[in-house]
């Protein structure tokens, strides 16, 4: 299968750009070393694509919220097939249909960049002033010219840190300027894709599905690890794409996790209903006062850990009734008069 079309629409919203950029006035020749039209020109490359990959975006979002309902089911599933792990995952797909939810959906908006990152990574590959093809995939010479020479502090944008002698000798690069900046790129683009994912996994929990739970760990570690062999591969204008889409990325998330926080995590400390007490909720008194507190036995705590312990009840003192007793013979006695005999009535 020909991968023409995705260079073709590739170099056609990069050029456009530059275009753009070029007609504003950019400056375009080497200020502080760096060509900013054709710079600029890959940022925004990365703004379209995530524009148009926003629907999406929304997609994956209602896909984390319907997995993360889905956690205490899941729950119940393993605790139920313990030891059979073929049933497990048969039921949880079968769960998985029932409530539409796609685990795999979290992952989509990274595949469908994938194809981008590819042109991307072909167009700036193909920069080479002894190249015979200057003008395929809708490229005049002017414009193939223009970005061969084209770099970020005179470090060409098709130069890697992996280039060649040969090849930083074609662009014109200093082999030692070429490896700092792009060391210097590949780190960031490192701790940036590491960031996209831990903002998430902070917001959202670790899944409690082992699968959901293994592709956090590998975007988390596995894809950040990579990079660092990988990256030496990257053109700087491919790594340049790829930190801005990071970039993008994290600012996104970060609005919609304000906009659009989880849902609580079934089985968090506070969030669990199971934490409140089972007895009728108390009422409060009209007028606004204090609900009355329900009463504490003596000897035990009122509060965690033997805080809040309510002040003990006074004793009350213990009275003889067979001293107040009134002995046989003796005249009532009459409270109001001191507790003096009382007279007898006359007549």
């Amino acid at each position: 299968m020909s991968l023409d079309w995705i260079y073709y629409a590739i170099s056609w919203i990069l050029l456009r750009w530059h275009a753009l950029w070029d007609f504003i006035g950019v400056p375009d020749g080497r200020f502080i070393g760096s060509n900013w039209s054709w710079i600029l020109a890959i940022v925004f490359l990365v703004v379209t694509v995530r524009v148009i990959l926003f629907p999406v975006f929304v997609k994956q979002i209602k896909s984390q919220r319907a997995m993360q309902a889905l956690q205490p089911k899941v729950k119940e599933l393993q605790e139920k097939h313990k030891g059979d792990r073929e049933t497990l995952q048969k039921e949880m797909m079968e769960l998985y249909k029932t409530e539409k939810a796609n685990p795999l959906m979290g992952c989509l908006p990274m595949f469908l960049q994938i194809p981008v990152f590819l042109g991307l990574f072909h167009t700036l590959r193909r920069l080479n002033p002894d190249n015979q093809g200057k003008t395929l995939y809708g490229w005049t010479v002017e414009q193939f010219e223009s970005a061969t020479h084209a770099s970020l502090f005179t470090a060409p944008l098709a130069g890697k840190f992996g280039s060649t002698a040969e090849e930083l000798n074609a662009l014109q690069a200093n082999g030692t300027t070429v490896k700092i900046i792009a060391g210097i790129l590949v780190l960031i683009m490192m701790a940036t894709t590491y960031l996209t994912s831990r903002q998430m996994i902070l917001k959202t929990g670790w899944a409690e599905d082992p699968q959901q739970k293994m592709i956090q760990r590998l975007m988390l570690y596995g894809i950040p690890a990579s990079l660092l062999i990988s990256g030496a591969l990257f053109p700087i204008g491919v790594i340049i794409y790829w930190v801005t889409n990071n970039l993008f990325t994290l600012g996104q998330q970060q609005w919609v996790l304000r906009k659009f926080p989880p849902p609580p995590m079934a089985g968090k400390t506070g969030s669990s209903s199971s934490a409140r007490p089972s007895g009728p909720p108390v009422k409060k008194p009209a007028g606004g006062g204090k609900a009355p507190q329900s009463p504490v036995q003596p000897g035990r705590s009122g509060g965690l850990f033997g805080r809040n312990k309510p002040a003990p009840e006074p004793e009350k003192p213990v009275v003889e009734t067979k001293a107040l007793a009134p002995k046989p013979g003796a005249k009532p006695v009459n409270p109001k008069r001191g507790g003096r005999p009382a007279s007898k009535p006359k007549g």
